[in-house]
């Protein structure tokens, strides 16, 4: 990643504050040890016509990738657990509107790197549920509570 003035920090963190998102899902995987997955995601959302902003960022960040829908709408997003951490470090002393999302994410991933353990895991969950409430997710079917069931005796 290119070195990055702490102005141009804080306009990314205002960017993401206003036309961007911060999830963590769980998604089942057959193939995992406890059959899911945390996923992290960092993306930010702008009309194709600027996509320009949303290369600049890339070309910043060195990550992720850029898709552009028929919609109009062309997204930035970063999903690899590394990345999403060391981007979510850099932009939390100046985010303002999604300030909890990135403190829980950091705290996703910190955990994730530790011990592997079915408890861990479902503490892990626990945290991935309260997005739910804080992106006003209506959709979310893979719940901590999905998890539990899945991996009790």
């Amino acid at each position: 990643m290119k070195l990055i003035d702490s102005t141009t920090i804080a306009y990314i963190a205002g960017f993401l504050d206003g036309d961007g998102s911060v999830f963590f899902q769980i998604v089942s995987r057959p193939d995992y040890k406890l059959k899911f997955q945390i996923r992290s995601s960092i993306a930010f959302y702008q009309n194709t016509k600027n996509k320009e902003i949303l290369e600049w960022l890339k070309e910043i960040f060195e990550a992720g990738y850029i898709r552009h829908r028929k919609t109009g709408i062309s997204d930035y997003t970063i999903v690899e657990p590394k990345e999403v951490y060391r981007i979510l470090k850099l932009l939390q002393p100046y985010v303002k509107l999604k300030k909890k999302q990135v403190e829980i994410g950091i705290e996703i991933l910190n955990k994730l790197e530790s011990e592997k353990s079915k408890e861990n895991f479902l503490e892990i969950c626990k945290l991935v549920d309260k997005f739910k409430e804080l992106n006003y997710s209506k959709k979310r079917t893979m719940t901590y509570e999905v998890v539990k069931k899945f991996l009790s005796p």
